[in-house]
């Protein structure tokens, strides 16, 4: 539990040191961090220090309009918003992807990749391939719930809420992105501004008229640190509880807190500034979810770059169900859909590339975006593509992996792969063999059976490992 008394009353030592007792799994955060501590000094995080951001585009992207537009096929099954030439002789992408066209030597497009069937779920990040679990609580399961060092969650999830208190919550319906299976809530994503179990074990006491001000509740933080430093309360305590301290009060607040950016790097990524809500019909029942994906998807991501450089080491980012591309009552038909969803996807992703790569994380993060299912091969006759198992959009950038290409190809109404296909659970094996020692893992014990199966069994997506 976590409490901080309002600043009007008196705050003894007692009082905060109850902030030591956030429970993670049973362990109060000094005991846990105490506990991670003494397992990586005995080398038994089979970790690689790379993290990953698994942007989930919910609803389900057409494979064509993204990165497999094949304008020799029929006018009904060819991509409705044309062709762009990329930077790769010989590959073209849906012409709403500008930027990342002339990005494309830097991350690779899979043509051969599909999800299984054509429900509406969360299958790639949350599914039978993961064990009914959020994929980063296999990681937590087997790395630990919070970064050793910095204490940093391992594992988090990223809806607008945690950059813009005024969109929608989560979409649940369809699955629950905070799911553990059977590993345990320990293990579940912390969710920023989204009421995540972790949240749920803090208790903040703050002035009521404060609490919802997100700058002035970090400001409050940093007066506390600043306060107990001056009366010598931190450093008087052990090692660990200094750590926590400094977790809840330090690097942790800041990471999550994107004032800490160059307003320029905050500018690049910001996609709210690309579609003006008046520029989004309202006769669509998707319009607020628009609304939303348009305003928070950039920041989502340079949220989840800071999330991974503090320590955090698998993050879940998605701006709800927006890609269900059906020209009906509740959704746009394609071309117009892919101004609303396609242009802030083209403008993130790309000043997500190009800041990795200026930064020097290229190796160090992998970003995987990809959908729960695909798009038909042929239009419907209002203009949009329907529910479609044969074949979804994947691409990868970073981790160290080999980038530049483009792995696999589809038939030619790309509605099936032509070459071997790719699943969940290659997908899973990428990020997992990205994440972790999976040679260490086998040797590790204690970790129930079937997560020892789900992450070591299935090979990853040939061509990316050297």
């Amino acid at each position: 539990m976590l409490k901080i008394h309002d600043s009007r009353g008196t705050m003894g030592r007692r009082a905060f040191l109850e902030i030591g007792s956030l429970a993670l799994g049973g362990l109060a955060l000094p005991q846990l961090l105490a506990t991670q501590a003494l397992a990586a000094k005995a080398n038994l995080r089979p970790v690689t220090g790379k993290s990953v951001i698994f942007l989930f585009l919910h609803g389900g992207p057409s494979q064509i309009e993204t990165f497999d537009p094949k304008m020799s096929a029929p006018a009904e099954n060819r991509s409705v918003t044309g062709e762009i030439d990329t930077k790769l002789p010989g590959i073209t992408f849906g012409s709403t992807f500008e930027r990342l066209a002339a990005l494309n030597d830097k991350f690779t497009i899979v043509r051969s990749f599909r999800t299984g069937d054509a429900n509406h779920d969360i299958k790639p990040v949350v599914g039978k391939a993961t064990l009914g679990a959020n994929m980063g609580s296999l990681f937590a399961r087997i790395a630990g719930a919070n970064d050793p060092a910095t204490g940093m969650p391992l594992n988090a999830a990223l809806f607008p809420r945690a950059v813009d208190p005024e969109r929608g919550p989560a979409v649940d319906q369809f699955g629950n992105f905070n799911a553990t299976g059977g590993l345990g809530s320990a293990y579940a994503p912390f969710v920023p501004g989204g009421g995540g179990s972790l949240q749920k074990d803090m208790e903040l006491k703050l002035d009521p008229t404060r609490i919802d001000d997100r700058r002035n509740l970090l400001t409050g933080l940093d007066r506390i640190r600043r306060e107990l430093e001056a009366r010598g309360e931190i450093s008087g305590t052990g090692g660990f509880q200094q750590q926590a301290f400094q977790t809840i009060l330090g690097g942790a607040a800041k990471a999550f807190d994107l004032s800490q950016e160059d307003p320029k790097t905050i500018a690049r990524y910001d996609t709210a500034p690309l579609i003006a809500p008046e520029q989004i019909s309202r006769k669509w029942n998707n319009y607020s979810r628009y609304v939303d994906n348009a305003k928070t998807l950039g920041k989502l991501l340079l949220m989840a770059r800071r999330l991974c450089e503090a320590g955090c080491g698998f993050v879940t980012v998605t701006t709800n169900f927006v890609w269900d591309m059906h020209a009906d009552v509740n959704n746009a038909t394609m071309e117009e859909g892919m101004r609303y969803m396609g242009h802030p996807l083209d403008h993130a992703l790309s000043a997500f590339v190009e800041d990795c790569e200026a930064r020097g994380l290229s190796d160090d993060i992998l970003l995987v975006a990809t959908g729960e299912m695909g798009r038909t091969p042929r239009i419907n006759k209002g203009g949009g593509r329907d529910h479609w198992g044969g074949l979804a959009p994947l691409l990868l950038y970073g981790g160290g992996l080999n980038m530049g290409q483009v792995i696999g190809h589809s038939t030619k109404d790309a509605g099936e792969p032509q070459s071997e296909p790719y699943g969940n659970e290659e997908l899973l094996a990428t990020v997992m063999h990205t994440l972790l020692d999976v040679g260490q893992v086998r040797l590790m014990t204690g970790l129930p059976q079937e997560l020892l199966r789900a992450v070591t069994t299935p090979q990853p997506i040939q061509g990316l490992f050297s």
